[in-house]
């Protein structure tokens, strides 16, 4: 028993350092999990309106945002869409639609509700199990009452941001 002892007191100096060091944690705050060994560049193509109701802003408040998440979470340098890079984003904005959400007891509508939907193509020149195409949407509720040109760029900003973050977490977050 008391040969035990000693054994165990030697083994415990030396191996619990080893297994300290072997354990580590990785925490990544913003949500990417990006191999920067083998993915060193993106390329974001500008997502034209391709749908019945067009309001230009959209698209350039999108295309921003868009580049603007992937430069600020990311350390991927941004390429234009004709370079070959290792990962590449483009598509389309194929809806933005207002319907009516609520009728009001007289009849009329008393809320409306606002739409975006984007079709997204994703091609990663490293992996291509990852490549794939899929439609992202948002929306947003306002009160009839008001006029959608009197709400519209706030309800944009924030439904683009809904729908970049998504399109983030979709490529290159790994969720």
């Amino acid at each position: 028993m008391n040969w035990i002892k000693k054994i165990i007191r030697p083994l415990l100096l030396f191996g619990l350092p080893l297994v300290v060091i072997a354990c580590t944690v990785s925490y990544k705050f913003n949500g990417s999990s990006i191999n920067y060994d083998k993915v060193k560049t993106i390329s974001i193509a500008d997502f034209p309106i391709k749908s019945e109701y067009v309001y230009a802003p959209l698209a350039t408040k999108f295309n921003e945002d868009l580049k603007d998440i992937f430069i600020r979470q990311t350390r991927l340098q941004l390429l234009k869409p004709n370079q070959n890079a290792d990962l590449q984003i483009d598509g389309e904005i194929t809806g933005y639609n207002q319907y009516n959400q609520a009728v009001s007891a007289d009849g009329y509508s008393s809320e409306t509700k606002l739409t975006i939907t984007v079709n997204v193509r994703f091609v990663n020149n490293t992996n291509h199990a990852e490549d794939f195409e899929q439609q992202f949407s948002a929306f947003r509720t306002y009160d009839s009452s008001q006029l959608l040109t009197a709400v519209q760029d706030g309800l944009i900003a924030e439904m683009s941001k809904e729908i970049t973050d998504q399109i983030f977490n979709a490529t290159v977050a790994n969720w």
